[in-house]
């Protein structure tokens, strides 16, 4: 049953960071619309920047957390 208690916790795991990464972007995208919305072109350029961060930490923890082929 070890293994499929490892496949529950990954499972969970899993759906938690795809849940995370659903807000992550949604938000980012409200934000958007927002400085677009005021006419606000330093926000864009700060939500540029959050969003290639959190792209970077995105992919980080995707590639550290996908098995080797």
């Amino acid at each position: 049953m070890a293994a499929l208690d490892d496949l529950k916790a990954q499972v969970t795991a899993t759906t938690t960071l795809e849940a995370s990464a659903v807000l992550l972007i949604q938000g980012i995208a409200q934000q958007l619309k927002d400085a677009i919305a005021a006419g606000d072109p330093a926000a864009l350029v700060v939500l540029t920047d959050q969003l290639h961060t959190s792209a970077t930490a995105l992919a980080d923890a995707i590639t550290a957390n996908t098995p080797a082929a």
